[in-house]
């Protein structure tokens, strides 16, 4: 039986598969000696995991297991695969081709050096390929550093604008900037007088970047704080969502100042990205500092002062489940303090849009809601009871309660419905559990 032929033919120099599909230019692959006995040859298992290409020629793949082939291998049936994965099928007794499902009438396997040879050019090639890629953009990345200890004005704007496109495209990029001090040279660009096309350009960088504990440290300095808060109420929409997740990076740092965050234009800022309906990734940088922020104990009474409780309230029937999550969480960290219950409470949206989340997005989203309907209603509960079995409260109640959820939650649950049931008569209370008020 004659062994597997790949369907190809050439065409000026060059191998091309049946389709149409180039593989490798033959007078390229003859001069770099790759094909044959090659001077320097080049790990082929690593070669694969470094590339991890999804453009692979399917003439490569193994049937098997659908990944390229470093030791490929044919049948009697004239089909190919990876040797361990045909060993692998053989050892548990099976004596066909799982391609066909022919009966083998002969099971050695011959190694198939032709698709070997072309598999390892291909996989060289295009790794050869990157390596170069790599160290053009590694020598761009130096070129534009050394630049940036240079120019002023629109010509470092320009720069700054080239050096991100190439951070956030090449991973060899980040690397680069990171050994040749990049991220010092980059930061000392912030400053009092940074105008903010220049402090935008440096902060869409500096989030692409790995940032260690000196960074952040010196990101910490107030002028440079300063120009970040401005740029979040001033800047365009990336830059407003560029600042937050700079800010949010700095928080992680052990010796974060919370002053930092303490800042009323801060605050307002994030709040005004927060509630534009307009740039949901803003609403969701936003929300996700605001979350952040709430862990600071000291800060929370100036957040609730600013207005956060209702525009969050009002906010809460648009919200993703990720988002929904986030605005629960900081409801309840603020319905902790009395001005936040007063707040909630004084917010005529709070209990219904709050009662239609229970049991509708997840569990965390329901501990949150049911620990804000109870801050409110143990606030003034003759008041706001009634208002929540209005809203449907204890038909929801009743299913937190037969669901299969935290028992701490059903637990909760229960209180909250013995607290609602005091301003009625049992037989009215039970006609406002009715389930049927909850389905619709």
């Amino acid at each position: 039986m004659p062994l597997f032929q790949l369907p190809s033919w050439r065409k000026d120099g060059e191998l091309w598969f049946e389709g149409g599909g180039h593989i490798l230019d033959l007078e390229v692959v003859t001069k770099n000696r790759v094909l044959g006995n090659g001077v320097e040859k080049l790990d082929l298992k690593k070669i694969i995991e470094e590339l991890d290409l999804c453009d692979v020629p399917s003439v490569f793949i193994c049937p098997i297991s659908l990944e390229p082939m470093q030791d490929p291998v044919t049948l009697c049936t004239g089909q190919t695969y990876e040797r361990s994965n045909i060993l692998k099928w053989f050892s548990m007794g099976h004596l066909t081709c799982p391609t066909t499902m022919q009966e083998l009438w002969d099971d050695s396997i011959t190694p198939n050096k032709t698709l070997y040879h072309l598999i390892y050019s291909w996989f060289s090639q295009k790794y050869l390929q990157m390596k170069k890629r790599s160290e053009d953009v590694q020598g761009r990345v130096s070129e534009l550093l050394e630049s940036l200890k240079k120019v002023k004005g629109q010509a470092r704007v320009q720069a700054l604008k080239e050096l991100q496109k190439v951070v956030v495209a090449h991973a060899s990029a980040k690397k680069t900037v990171v050994d040749e001090g990049g991220i010092s040279l980059i930061s000392s660009l912030l400053g009092p007088f940074t105008s903010h096309a220049v402090g935008s350009e440096v902060i869409s960088i500096l989030v692409n970047l790995p940032l260690d504990s000196d960074s952040k440290t010196n990101l910490m300095q107030p002028a440079k704080i300063s120009l970040m808060v401005d740029m979040l109420n001033e800047g365009t929409i990336e830059t407003k969502i560029n600042c937050t997740k700079l800010i949010e990076l700095l928080m992680d740092e052990k010796d974060f100042n919370s002053e930092i965050v303490s800042s009323l234009s801060l605050l307002v800022g994030l709040l005004r990205l927060v509630k534009d309906k307009r740039y949901p990734n803003g609403t969701s940088a936003g929300l996700c500092l605001l979350k952040t922020i709430c862990s600071y104990k000291q800060v929370r009474n100036l957040i609730v002062s600013i207005g956060t409780i209702p525009q969050l309230v009002e906010l809460l029937p648009n919200l993703n489940p990720d988002r929904l999550e986030w605005a629960l969480f900081i409801l309840d960290v603020l319905s902790t303090l009395p001005e936040g219950r007063q707040a909630l409470k004084d917010c005529p949206r709070t209990i219904p849009n709050v009662v239609k989340l229970l049991m509708r997005v997840s569990e965390s989203c329901t501990q949150y809601a049911l620990s804000v309907l109870w801050a409110i209603c143990k606030m003034a509960p003759e008041e706001c009871a009634s208002v929540a079995v209005e809203a449907g409260l204890a038909a929801k109640l009743l299913l937190v309660i037969q669901s299969g959820c935290n028992p701490v939650l059903k637990q909760r649950s229960a209180e909250l419905l013995k607290l609602c049931s005091l301003n009625y008569t049992a037989t009215i209370f039970i006609s406002k559990c009715k389930l049927t008020r909850t389905i619709q």
